[in-house]
């Protein structure tokens, strides 16, 4: 194997397509009827829908703190950030821990699918609604088989001023 092809193993991407989807490794959830896409490498891990304390004033999709491992990491519904309906929690519901940048972060979602790779030949740029939908944070869609995905920048969402997670420097 040569060196180059070790390293894209190595990180299991490959080039950019259109609208910067990357096919690679994805984990995919659930939210109401619909499924999503979050880069794999942005998950540290997965845990069942627990014990949130919450912070006053907090925006309503900030549902709160919890301490993981000693880190204090705030917990995003996605659904609520989404506009998706009320979130109902039950034994399906997770919380996918995420790294992005400096940052912790969990997002709580109706349930895990499960890990997909996706090529190019799967990938399709995000459709142009103009100023009816808000596709800031969408890179694309994945199809496979019959399945629609709607793939996610996390870092990008999370890390946006929307969330107000980020300190001012």
């Amino acid at each position: 194997m040569s060196q180059q092809t070790a390293s894209a193993a190595a990180i299991k991407t490959v080039d950019t397509s259109a609208e910067g989807s990357t096919a690679g490794e994805y984990l995919t959830f659930r939210l109401g009827d619909e499924e999503y896409g979050i880069d794999i490498l942005k998950v540290q891990e997965i845990r069942g829908y627990d014990a949130i304390t919450q912070i006053s004033n907090a925006p309503d999709f900030i549902k709160g703190v919890v301490n993981l491992r000693g880190t204090i990491v705030p917990i995003v519904d996605m659904r609520i950030k989404f506009r998706l309906g009320n979130a109902t929690y039950d034994q399906f519901t997770v919380v996918i821990i995420l790294n992005v940048g400096i940052r912790i972060v969990g997002i709580v979602v109706d349930g895990v699918s499960d890990v997909l790779s996706l090529t190019h030949d799967q990938l399709r740029p995000t459709p142009g609604l103009g100023s009816v939908i808000d596709t800031e944070f969408i890179t694309g869609l994945g199809t496979v088989a019959d399945r629609m995905l709607i793939l996610v920048d996390i870092e990008k969402l999370m890390n946006s001023a929307s969330m107000g997670l980020l300190e001012e420097c």
